[in-house]
């Protein structure tokens, strides 16, 4: 009975957390005026927002989002899209995201390497490689656990 009690708030809770997750999908859509919300693989969703970005949103216990680029540098759609998204999934606004996005970026290149760039509970990374010809910048936004 005990095993059958656990399972039942196992079950809810797993079903609140996707509630959450499609509420915060949601929000970015409208957000970024997205044309299409991709199907839920596991914890993740696909956006992609009006300026053609397309936007994963992966929802643990603290949600994430991300963005690839196959651009020489990102484009200011890029910034503007993935920080509107990074700013509602961590409730910070999207000027401070987009700062620390473009301050990360720019450390990966001058560093090569990826680049952190931790904020008040937050960070942005960025891993940046110019010379590739497919995936040449890959940023992503989210808490940090506690912990």
């Amino acid at each position: 009975m005990i095993r059958t009690a656990l399972a039942c708030l196992l079950l809810l809770s797993t079903a609140a957390r996707a509630d959450e997750c499609d509420a915060l999908v949601g929000r970015i859509a409208e957000a970024t005026g997205a044309k299409k919300v991709g199907r839920r693989v596991g914890p993740s969703v696909d956006v992609r927002s009006a300026g053609g970005l397309k936007i994963d949103i992966t929802c643990r216990a603290e949600p994430i989002v991300q963005a690839s680029s196959s651009d020489a540098s990102p484009s200011a759609t890029y910034y503007r899209d993935l920080s509107i998204a990074g700013g509602i999934a961590i409730e910070v606004p999207p000027a401070a995201v987009e700062a620390a996005l473009v301050k990360a970026y720019e450390t990966a290149l001058r560093e090569r390497r990826k680049s952190f760039i931790q904020q008040s509970g937050w960070s942005a990374s960025c891993y940046a490689d110019p010379g590739s010809s497919s995936l040449r910048t890959l940023c992503s936004v989210g808490r940090i656990p506690p912990g």
